[in-house]
């Protein structure tokens, strides 16, 4: 299961006039731990990042799947409430989930949502549908397995 960390880099930014201007921008990066986070967010952004910059904030965020559509440029959380019956006392329980969706506006968020948990057998209601300030998500790269980074490292302490 993914854990999600949202990580806050802070730099300066030349804007469309011309000005430099020192900007904090949230990115979602998956991690095992808060060091991993921030250590991927600090790989993950030096290409894109002239000159110095500093993970101002990593905090741990709570969300249960992420739908991507290619053709979105904006991420949305949606709050859905699982709906359960207790079988003991027949009363209904609500459990909140969130889910984070790909889309290029509100409606396409809710299209991509619903296409996505059309196959889900449970009873849910969305609770809310919000526009974060996320500009990029960075999921686990597992191309490189454990038994990779293994070799690599005796290669580099051993070099022939």
């Amino acid at each position: 299961m993914s854990q999600w960390f949202e990580c806050k880099v802070k730099y300066d930014k030349m804007m469309e006039t011309g000005v430099m201007k020192t900007v904090t921008e949230p990115y979602l990066v998956d991690a095992l731990s808060f060091t991993e986070a921030e250590a991927r967010i600090t790989e993950e952004m030096q290409p894109f990042i002239s000159g110095d910059f500093t993970v101002s904030a990593v905090r741990r965020v709570n969300l249960s799947d992420i739908f991507y559509n290619e053709g979105g440029d904006r991420w949305y959380k949606v709050k859905t409430n699982f709906i359960t019956i207790d079988e003991k006392t027949a009363v209904e329980k609500r459990t909140a989930s969130f889910q984070l969706v790909q889309a290029s506006d509100f409606r396409e968020a809710l299209d991509v949502f619903m296409e996505n948990m059309s196959s889900s057998l449970a009873d849910f209601e969305i609770a809310s549908i919000t526009e974060t300030m996320l500009m990029d998500v960075y999921p686990a790269n597992l191309s490189e397995t454990l038994a990779d980074k293994a070799a690599k490292k005796a290669n580099n302490e051993n070099p022939a």
